[in-house]
This record gives structure tokens, C-alpha cells and sequence, in this order.
């Protein structure tokens, strides 16, 4: 049997399971990778709000990751919300004894209803700990604006953005999520902007008309860290994994009462319905 290759998922826990490790690991899976995780927080909230959320303690998080690399090493690794500077420190601590390829590192600051899921005061911890670690920095737009300190309002001001945040977080690679951007709504597109130093590339699709995309941020960038895993190039990394969540949104599931999840498993569930019972998942549900 060939061998699989391995990804491990630094994040917070999602008890909706729409995002963090739990949407982390069902990507994994979707990619064919062999999914681990070390969570950080545990965090109570569902498609309409989040409750609160607890960190776990420094200590436990250093042995979930010792655990993890001493027996098992990642080909890649994606690292998701990182609450406090104390919890920065530690994963920091850890990675930079193991050595680890292939580092995404999603900088985790809200959910999706805008509570925050990082202490303003730990940002710099952040930039100066966290962030140098990473082959691919993927913040979205009000991240990049919280980390450049600018305004962003289009592409131009994509490009400034993340030319700062190269400079400044030391980052080998950064892709400046579009999602947010009022200029790309108005074009009806999702344009994701990369930028290594030297060059600007754009991937762009055509915006999908849903309110479900609770998790995306998450699944995106633990969807490059599998491509990475499975030996693609950064560029080609980047490419499949927005393939990928764009067809995640597009087959979005209706569940619960907000921002429902994306579809992980879109391209697997109707052929399993069709095999099985012979029609389509939206008949079943």
C-alpha cells in the first residue's frame, strides 16, 4: 500500500464543526491526506453566534505537539487560531525544535460573526513570532488591514497591503483573501492575491451568491497546506485549494440558522447517494 502522506492542524475547535480543526481535519480528508490535530481553544458557537471560547493550558498544547512530531512527522502544517501571546509562544517553541516543511499559517482574528478569537494585544506576538514561521501567510481583508495598518478598499490597495505585510511579518509568501473586499463585490468576483517579493499574482472566481461560508478561511488554507503535503508547488498549491473552496461554496449545505458550513465532501456526496440509493444528496435532506 503506498504511503499517505500526513498533515497536522494547529487550531482551534469549532463544536458547530463548520470551522477550525473540525473543518480543518474534514479537508484533510477530502485531500486524501492523513489528518492530526493540536488544539488550542475550545470554542462554543454555532452558525448564528459564538459564546466564548477557553484556551488550553501552554503546557498541554507543547506535549499535543511533542506527541505529534515524535512519532509522526507532518509533511505539512497549517496553524489556525492562536488566541494569546502565551499560546504563540509555546507553538513557536515547539516548531522551531521540530523543524517542520510546508508551514500555513491562517491568522485567526474573528469568526464569522465578528467576535474576536485573538487579544488585540497578542498581534504583535503574532508578526514577530508566529508569522516568520510561515511558507504562506493567508489573511483576509479585515486581518491584512488589522496587520498592515491600512484601509482596503481594492485591488491597489490589495497590492499595498500585501507588500506590507511581506515586509513586515517575514513571511515567505502572503495571499491577501478578497472575500471581504467591497470592490470585488462590486465586480461580482472573489479575486485571492499572492505576492512572494517579487511578484503579484491574482486567483480569481466569480462570487457565489450564498450566505453559507462559515469555515472558509479555515478549509482554504488547510486546503494549500494539503497540496503542499501531497508535493505541489506553492503557486499550484494555491490554485487547487481555491478550486476547491469555490466548489465548496457553490454546494454549500443548509444547516443551521446563520452562516451555514461549506460542502468538504462536495464531490463525494452525490456520487455516494447515487451509488447507494440511486439519487441526489437534496433529496435526502
Amino acid at each position: 500500500m503506498p504511503s499517505i502522506k500526513k498533515v497536522l492542524s494547529i487550531a482551534g475547535s469549532d463544536c458547530s464543526g463548520g470551522a477550525g480543526i473540525q473543518a480543518d481535519l474534514k479537508t484533510f480528508a477530502a485531500h486524501g491526506v492523513f489528518g492530526m490535530s493540536v488544539i488550542t481553544s475550545v470554542v462554543a458557537e454555532n452558525t448564528v453566534h459564538m459564546s466564548g471560547y477557553q484556551d488550553i493550558n501552554p503546557d498541554i498544547i507543547a506535549k499535543q505537539i511533542d506527541d505529534v512530531f515524535s512519532d509522526i512527522t507532518p509533511d505539512a502544517v497549517k496553524i489556525g487560531m492562536l488566541s494569546c501571546s502565551d499560546i504563540m509562544k509555546v507553538v513557536f517553541d515547539r516548531l522551531k525544535s521540530w523543524r517542520p516543511i510546508n508551514i500555513v499559517v491562517d491568522p485567526v482574528m474573528y469568526c464569522k460573526n465578528g467576535s474576536r478569537l485573538m487579544s488585540k494585544d497578542a498581534i504583535n506576538t503574532l508578526i514577530s513570532v508566529i508569522t516568520p514561521m510561515a511558507d504562506i501567510l493567508t489573511p483576509n481583508i479585515p486581518e491584512a488591514e488589522e496587520i498592515s495598518g491600512t484601509k482596503i478598499c481594492c485591488s491597489e490597495d490589495m497590492k499595498k497591503a500585501a507588500a506590507c505585510i511581506k515586509k513586515i511579518c517575514g513571511c515567505r509568501t502572503v495571499v491577501v483573501k478578497g472575500g471581504h473586499c467591497k470592490y470585488e463585490e462590486e465586480r461580482n468576483q472573489a479575486t485571492d492575491l499572492f505576492y512572494d517579493g517579487s511578484k503579484f499574482l491574482e486567483f480569481t472566481d466569480d462570487r457565489i451568491d450564498t450566505r453559507n461560508t462559515h469555515g472558509t478561511g479555515c478549509t482554504f488554507s488547510s486546503a494549500i497546506a494539503s497540496n503542499l503535503a501531497l508535493e505541489y508547488s506553492t503557486t499550484d498549491s494555491i490554485r487547487k485549494a481555491k478550486y476547491y473552496i469555490s466548489n465548496a461554496i457553490a454546494n454549500d449545505l443548509e444547516i443551521g440558522k446563520g452562516h451555514g458550513p461549506v460542502n468538504h465532501f462536495y464531490d463525494m456526496y452525490d456520487s455516494y447517494f447515487e451509488n447507494r440509493f440511486g439519487g441526489n444528496i437534496n433529496n435526502f435532506l
